[in-house]
This record gives structure tokens, C-alpha cells and sequence, in this order.
């Protein structure tokens, strides 16, 4: 199936959750696990760190976590065309 773009985030586990994903310190753990089984996840990852989203978990990757994947792979310019592979580009 072929979404478009906005339409990525009716198929994420978190959707109607997002006050919880935006936890502070320990929380941000069991924030996390809605992610790793989500069927969206890479489209979640990929809009965070293409438009530099600084707070809550995104793609299961908190705001620290993220922060450090841009310093060290300031060579990607789309992070979407790296976590969307054509064939199923939701993105």
C-alpha cells in the first residue's frame, strides 16, 4: 500500500499518545517501546531528523539520541531517502 505523505501518521502506534511521548528523564524508556514495534517507524525517524525536531521521542530515538546521529552524519542531507526505501515510500 502506498500512503502519502501525510498519511504516515494514522498507521503509527502512538497516534492519540503524543503527551507521552514527550517524557522527561526515565520515562523516556517505556516512551521508546511504543516505537520499536511500529509498523511507521522509519517515516516517524526520518521527518524528526529532517526537520531537526528537537523534543520527545520520535522514531524511538529521543531528542539526545538524534542530536548526536545529526553531529555525526552532517553528510546526509535527506534522512528520508535513507529510511524510506523506494519501494515502500510512505515518506
Amino acid at each position: 500500500m502506498s500512503l502519502r505523505v501525510e498519511d504516515w501518521t494514522l498507521q503509527a502506534k502512538c497516534r492519540g499518545l503524543q503527551d507521552e511521548l514527550f517524557p522527561d528523564g526515565a520515562d523516556q524508556k517505556r516512551a521508546r517501546s511504543v516505537c520499536f514495534s511500529c509498523p511507521v517507524r522509519n517515516e516517524c525517524l526520518a521527518e524528526a531528523l529532517d526537520n531537526r525536531i528537537e523534543w520527545g521521542v520520535w522514531g524511538g530515538l529521543t531528542e539526545r539520541e538524534r542530536r548526536q546521529l545529526l553531529r555525526q552524519r552532517t553528510d546526509i542531507t535527506s534522512w528520508t531517502s535513507i529510511l524510506c526505501p523506494k519501494a515502500r515510500r510512505v515518506c
